[in-house]
């Protein structure tokens, strides 16, 4: 899973919610009984994976030969069960990665329902359970499909993603590249990153866009075994973000990470409070020994029973292409921070209602730096850009408070846009020239008409005075 100083969480659903889901709810239907797919299986799946990281160096990072390696090892076990599989090549900062994309022969090519993981670790380890448990999990679903002899209604991709750990490159250049008529096909992509964390919880995605019926399809699962669940909003730490940017239906399961378990969590879950989810989360230490087989094997049958699903939902007509957004339109999502961090990505807590600095309108902003300590925070949001286009702005309305003096410029805010791994920064502000007041800022995007980039704010301060970059009423617009 992509880095981030702390995950966002949304409004958790509590052991009350699933007791009450149990006696007095009413969930939506579980499908017949769902597959019982091969712990043993997955096992030795992340063996094989810790073999390749052990024998290139101890990893199977983005550009490192453990990656291609990897990638190789699953393509021909799903070429080998009747897979037709692509290989898509990307460029990145780190060398060269690629994606895998494995389609099931079959079912309405109009009605495509995606699975996927990223399949790279970081450079520091061999990345077992991130993503290796994601990986061979959707591995062990796909194979278990081809072996069903079941026809589905729906046409079944499978997708391993490269670069997940650079900024989703991965995933975003499959759907930069996909042609749009393909896109309009995919009624669901479900994400898997993190399934066996050693020291587990159990999170659906809850990104209040779309896929809520997928994510209720998922707690219903669960509810059924009896196992609690939370709801998190995961925003832009994985590839489910490069769908959900396109108006695709999302969903996915995450075991937990860096983060901290809570009492509360650990009565619920078992496990130890007080630790991470993930103790071993991006160092070297995360190994075939930082998994826990029982969460792995419950996730992984949950896995099997999804696909299942929604390989025989039934999504009626073809759902016509979306229509481009009217000009004015602000496609930003939540643009004035007023519902917190929903639509953004970025550092935990720069989304503040803190009455220390004030908003411009409403209660909410993104306040960026003011620490007076090296620190990077950011805020950053997935936009597109109609190929349609005569016109593109982005505007923003910015504050700058210093105790910086003199010429200097030693804190910086940058103004970027992401596209196709190549970052632009549009305007640089420093705490030389911090004035009074908002002040409003805007530059043409016109330049990315067609394309779909990320937008990017982005402070750096230094060891010594604070300088504060306070954030609101953000657009981004067409004509």
């Amino acid at each position: 899973m992509r880095s981030l100083r702390t995950p966002v969480l949304s409004a958790v659903a509590t052991a009350a919610l699933v007791a009450g889901a149990l006696v007095g709810g009413t969930p939506p239907a579980v499908a017949a009984p769902s597959p019982d797919l091969s712990i043993a299986n997955v096992t030795a799946h992340l063996q094989q994976l810790q073999s390749i990281a052990t024998a290139n160096g101890g990893n199977r990072a983005t550009g490192r030969p453990g990656y291609k390696a990897s990638l190789d090892w699953v393509r021909a076990r799903l070429d080998a069960v009747g897979y037709t599989t692509q290989v898509q090549q990307l460029s990145t900062s780190s060398g060269t990665s690629y994606n895998l994309v494995a389609d099931w022969p079959g079912g309405d090519p109009e009605h495509v329902v995606m699975t996927g993981a990223h399949l790279d670790s970081v450079a520091a380890g061999p990345g077992i359970n991130d993503n290796g448990t994601g990986s061979a999990a959707v591995l062990e679903a796909a194979l278990a499909w081809a072996a069903s002899g079941n026809t589905p209604r729906n046409h079944l991709r499978f997708a391993w993603w490269g670069a997940e750990e650079q900024g989703l490159l991965g995933s975003n250049h499959y759907m930069r590249t996909l042609p749009a008529a393909d896109k309009d096909r995919i009624e669901l992509y479900m994400n898997f990153d993190m399934v066996g964390s050693p020291n587990p919880g159990y999170f659906v995605y809850d990104d209040n866009l779309a896929g809520n019926g997928a994510r209720d399809a998922m707690t219903a699962y669960y509810t059924s075994k009896g196992i609690a669940w939370e709801y998190i909003d995961v925003q832009g730490r994985s590839d489910h973000a490069s769908f959900r940017s396109q108006g695709i239906a999302t969903t996915g399961m995450y075991s937990g990470g860096e983060t901290t378990k809570t009492a509360a969590q650990a009565s619920k879950w078992g496990g130890t409070a007080g630790r991470a989810f993930d103790p071993c989360y991006h160092r070297a230490c995360d190994t075939t020994a930082n998994v826990d087989t029982t969460a792995l094997d419950r996730n992984l049958d949950m896995i099997g029973h999804m696909v299942w699903l929604h390989a025989d939902k039934d999504y009626g007509a073809t759902t016509p292409p979306p229509t481009t957004p009217p000009a004015g339109t602000n496609l930003l999502v939540n643009p004035g921070f007023e519902s917190g961090a929903s639509g953004w990505s970025g550092t935990s807590g720069a989304i503040t209602s803190s009455a220390s600095r004030p908003a411009r309108t409403g209660t909410w902003k993104a306040w960026l730096g003011g620490n007076g300590r090296t620190t990077s925070e950011n805020v950053s949001q997935q936009v597109s850009i109609p190929a349609s286009a005569t016109a593109a702005s982005l505007a923003y309305w910015l504050r700058t408070d210093t105790a910086e003096s003199g010429s200097t410029a030693y804190d910086t805010l940058k103004v970027q846009v992401i596209s196709a791994g190549t970052t632009t920064t549009l305007r640089t502000f420093s705490n030389v020239g911090a004035g009074a007041g908002y002040a409003q800022f805007s530059h043409s995007l016109l330049a990315y008409r067609g394309k779909t980039v990320t937008v990017r704010f982005l402070m750096s301060e230094d060891a010594s005075l604070q300088t504060s970059f306070v954030l609101d009423d953000t657009s981004v617009t067409t004509s």
